[in-house]
């Protein structure tokens, strides 16, 4: 049966368009003006006569899941914070991962790109729902030009009383009697260095507290002990850009669009062996398929697809036999990957020499480990080495069996790391050579075992 969108016109990329919704050539930076002419805040403003816990109960019952990889329900994670207190004002901070370093992604740069107000918008629902004081936005260190598009929005936001100590929408509050409560809420932006570890959550808060980028040992949790050790939010761009229009609609309209257990649309960024790639917004759900050749043209050349990188290359690969495989947070256990991750799938075609992804994956990950975890450290350097002797035809079967030993070592023992990059090293390495088997076994020399036979048997 074919698949059909439930979605018929963009949420997140109205303002800034996307094949079939229109043409990517008429994308432009929207100020706050236009952002507020076309519906922005409204959801903000609902919000504001509404109460917190109810915001956030309605963000919840939405099945709203986070869009940076992980996948973890949104109002869930928001119930982990510790009781506000009025009595006893303190800091609570929003952190917004905008560290986009997984290679193939390119979903939340887009939106930093054209609609900031966007995701502005949704940091002061979040932090309004929370009751959290301050957000910061951490910015990939590559993003120079996203990072001031976005200082240009924020001064417009406090320009027009978004931000600032005169609260939410110039403290706009109680607007229809429902309850709410005026909210100050501080906006910043913090550019990162350009390392892949700050993705990572906890590493993350080290580097905007000036730290070197290191994961932290959990517990405590960020929502309890966080930035500054104060009980901080961490959430990703897309995540947030989602809000305003789950609060203005309600979860009902959020929960018909998806699939079961993946409510909602989301941004697909498609790239590699492809005719058009691009950044797509349909549906969680739609086959990978369906996207390849229905939106983006097909297979470049007319050759024929030989497997895919779902959402990042933590979350492993996709087989030849898996490219019907449904782009949702049910993938992993369906397709024995990862999990759905960023959504950003890099297609290759039948030419492509999965030997040399393997030992450009396992590269990328020795090169970005943060050296903290001995399984980490020194297993991505052997998985390196074992992938570039088997691509220079130099290796033995005894290779491949040593590589999964050290893959899965590494990430199938949960506590054994601080963070999950050892796991996603595994998965990505795991999955190509379990995959594409043959192709590794045929680069590779038998190993003999060499039997001395002792003289003078008697």
């Amino acid at each position: 049966m074919p698949w059909t969108p439930k979605t018929t016109t963009p949420i997140l990329t109205k303002r800034i368009p996307s094949a079939p919704y229109g043409d990517p050539k008429d994308r432009h930076i929207v100020r706050y003006d236009e952002y507020a002419r076309t519906g922005g805040y409204e959801g903000l403003r609902k919000a504001l006569t509404m109460k917190p816990e109810d915001v956030v109960a309605e963000v919840k019952d939405a099945g709203l899941r986070g869009r940076g990889g992980a996948g973890f329900p949104t109002g869930l994670k928001w119930t982990f914070l510790p009781k506000h207190d009025p009595a006893n004002p303190q800091p609570r901070y929003l952190a917004v991962n905008a560290d986009e370093s997984e290679p193939g992604t390119f979903k939340d740069r887009l939106l930093m790109d054209f609609d900031p107000h966007l995701m502005l918008e949704g940091i002061a629902i979040a932090c309004y729902a929370c009751r959290l004081t301050k957000a910061y936005v951490y910015i990939r260190g590559e993003y120079y030009h996203q990072a001031m598009v976005l200082e240009e929005a924020i001064k417009e936001a406090y320009a027009k009383g978004v931000f600032g100590q005169q609260g939410l929408m110039n403290g706009a509050a109680n607007a229809s009697g429902g309850g709410g409560e005026k909210w100050s809420v501080e906006c910043h932006v913090h550019r990162g260095a350009g390392a892949y570890i700050c993705g990572e959550e906890t590493a993350l808060l080290e580097s905007l507290e000036g730290k070197r980028g290191w994961p932290r040992i959990k517990p405590p949790f960020p929502a309890v002990k966080g930035l500054f050790g104060r009980p901080t939010i961490i959430n990703n761009v897309e995540t947030l850009a989602h809000l305003p229009s789950i609060i203005e609609n309600g979860k009902q309209w959020f929960l018909n669009q998806g699939v079961q257990g993946s409510a909602g649309t989301k941004l697909f960024g498609v790239s590699g062996h492809v005719n058009k790639p691009g950044l797509f917004e349909f549906d969680l759900g739609i086959p990978l398929s369906t996207l390849v050749n229905q939106y983006c043209g097909g297979m470049r050349g007319g050759k024929k697809f030989k497997g895919a990188i779902a959402g990042g290359i933590s979350t492993g690969i996709l087989g030849p036999d898996q490219f019907d495989a449904e782009m949702d947070f049910g993938i992993g256990p369906k397709y024995n990957v990862l999990g759905l991750g960023t959504a950003c799938p890099t297609i290759f075609d039948e030419d492509t020499d999965m030997v040399m992804v393997a030992r450009n994956l396992a590269r990328f990950f020795k090169h970005e480990s943060c050296g903290q975890c001995t399984p980490c450290r020194e297993g991505s350097g052997w998985l390196y080495q074992l992938m570039t002797r088997i691509e220079r035809g130099e290796g033995r079967t005894k290779d491949l069996d040593l590589a999964l030993e050290i893959a899965t070592g590494m990430g199938a023992m949960p506590g054994t790391t601080i963070c999950g990059l050892a796991d996603g090293n595994n998965w990505a390495v795991r999955t190509i050579i379990n995959k594409y088997r043959d192709e590794f076994e045929s680069r590779v020399r038998p190993t003999y075992v060499s039997v001395t036979v002792g003289a003078g048997a008697g």
